[in-house]
């Protein structure tokens, strides 16, 4: 039995929205008919996206201007939704970006601050949210994972290990939850055509120039396979195919594969 009202509209909390596959995201959930609440760093560009939303799908649209790279973004999210009384039905953990290439050169500042988005904020806000869910009896958790989640990943080894976190916290809480009414679902694309690679520096990679996925249609297989209680969505034949490979290959050769996909061109 659930105390979720079917009166009420559903309302999604997704962060990381105003590109790629977090802004195709707030479409889908805005076309499904959900109200929604859009956490992301800037607030001018926040605005621009609630006011498109609710002038073509007639969504209702809160935006909060937050960095999730500043560890007090979390609290500060969770108190404006209390402060609001907003219940939170779905929570996507989207958020996130990369800072790729050899380690050794890599800026630790900006690796401390994924590390804090990707596994700090995501748990943070996952353990402020769920409380209500299990009171309801209703929730889903939709966390975004990587194909880099399922192996480590030369020339991107922070990135890789904090997608790798988000996959193994993910499928234990989910089993955690079993029968609560609360259902945890990891996505986990491959490349993506987003703003992602650019800000990385990794548009040259062969990666991005060959196996990519456009964010729209990652974010209508998210949506589909969340309502289904999916625990691991895989967007892509090729991403899927991938992922099975793993367990298969030699590590070594797992190595080498990483590294040619990741390395970048220096002529580009």
């Amino acid at each position: 039995m659930t105390n979720h009202s079917a009166s009420r509209k559903r309302t999604v909390l997704i962060t990381g929205t105003t590109s790629g596959i977090g802004q195709a995201l707030s479409e889908v959930f805005a076309a499904e008919g959900f109200d929604l609440v859009l956490v992301s760093r800037n607030e001018q560009k926040l605005k621009s996206q609630a006011g498109s939303l609710k002038e073509r799908y007639g969504a209702a649209a809160v935006t909060i201007a937050k960095d999730l790279a500043d560890p007090k973004a979390p609290a500060e999210v969770f108190s404006a939704m209390q402060e609001k009384g907003i219940a939170v039905d779905v929570l996507v953990n989207n958020a996130g970006f990369n800072e790729s290439g050899p380690f050794s050169e890599t800026s630790i500042e900006k690796e401390l601050q994924l590390l804090q988005v990707h596994v700090a904020a995501l748990t943070h806000l996952t353990k402020l949210f769920l409380p209500a869910m299990l009171r309801n009896g209703y929730g889903k958790i939709l966390n975004l994972g990587s194909t880099g989640s399922f192996a480590p990943c030369p020339l991107d080894a922070v990135y890789c290990a904090s997608k790798a976190y988000i996959l193994s916290f993910s499928h234990a809480l989910r089993a955690e939850l079993s029968g609560t009414g609360v259902s945890v679902s990891t996505l986990c694309p491959g490349a993506t055509r987003t703003e992602f690679a650019r800000k990385a520096h990794m548009e040259s990679a062969l990666l991005f120039r060959r196996f990519t996925m456009d964010p729209e249609t990652v974010a209508r297989i998210a949506y589909r396979g969340l309502m289904k209680d999916k625990k691991a969505i895989i967007p892509g034949l090729y991403n899927r195919m991938l992922v099975s490979s793993i367990p298969l290959t030699p590590g070594f050769i797992l190595d080498r594969v990483s590294k040619l996909l990741l390395r970048r061109n220096a002529t580009a």
